[in-house]
């Protein structure tokens, strides 16, 4: 059985939980780098992954992005990783240019959002926040999925998803479509209308397996898709 390969543009240590899944649903992943350094020595000797040599992307959650890369002024951006942006869009060109399949998760969708054209709200309202922003755990919500689009399909038109963040979509990018909403109309998915590229707000490696709930949906589902996009 030929198992499909996928390259998470993550840390090691940050992106445990999309391997463990992927690796359950047999697929094989592999990350960036383990730190800072050799992702600093994979950019000097232009020896970042190839495309050709993996079946898709998962641009994984995160810190923020650097308003630098959709020409803002810092408004509430924090957790900022320069160099890890710099890369995950080089890599996000790469992949497109190729054919290959992307996945964005959480931070991943406002990546694949700003490469198209796309701006971020940098911190959402007081009242959004009780819904989406980590408190200790993810926020449960339900959502409502546009007729027809990916999360529809797999769940129904009002999954439930889990939370945890204080940023999101605010201009969709160029060839975007929006898939999904919050109930305070947060952009909870967005697709490309020609390419095999899907972003979620949500984390649905926080959703399967030993994170499974009754209250939730299995992220799983959505993991399953992807792959079958490679």
């Amino acid at each position: 059985m030929i198992h499909k390969k996928i390259l998470i543009a993550g840390f090691r240590e940050q992106t445990l939980n999309y391997c463990a899944a992927f690796s359950l649903l047999g697929a094989q992943a592999e990350t960036l780098c383990g730190t800072v350094q050799e992702l600093s020595m994979l950019l000097a000797d232009d020896f970042l992954p190839n495309p050709a040599d993996f079946d898709g992307l998962i641009l994984p959650g995160g810190g923020d992005i650097s308003p630098f890369f959709y020409h803002m002024e810092n408004k509430g951006s924090r957790n900022i990783d320069s160099l890890l942006d710099s890369v995950q869009f080089s890599l996000f060109r790469a992949f497109t240019a190729a054919g290959k399949p992307v996945l964005g998760i959480c931070k991943g969708i406002q990546l694949i959002n700003v490469a198209f054209g796309g701006t971020l709200i940098q911190d959402l309202s007081g009242e959004s926040l009780s819904i989406h922003a980590w408190d200790e755990g993810d926020k449960i919500h339900i959502t409502k999925a546009a007729h027809g689009t990916f999360p529809a399909q797999l769940y129904s038109n009002f999954p439930r998803v889990n939370s945890a963040h204080h940023q999101a979509v605010a201009a969709v990018g160029d060839g975007l479509r929006v898939a999904q909403y919050g109930p305070d109309f947060v952009i909870e998915a967005l697709y490309h209308e020609r390419l095999p590229i899907l972003g979620v707000q949500w984390h649905p490696e926080r959703m399967c397996f030993s994170f499974a709930r009754e209250e939730i949906e299995d992220g799983s589902k959505l993991l399953k898709y992807f792959l079958s996009l490679l």
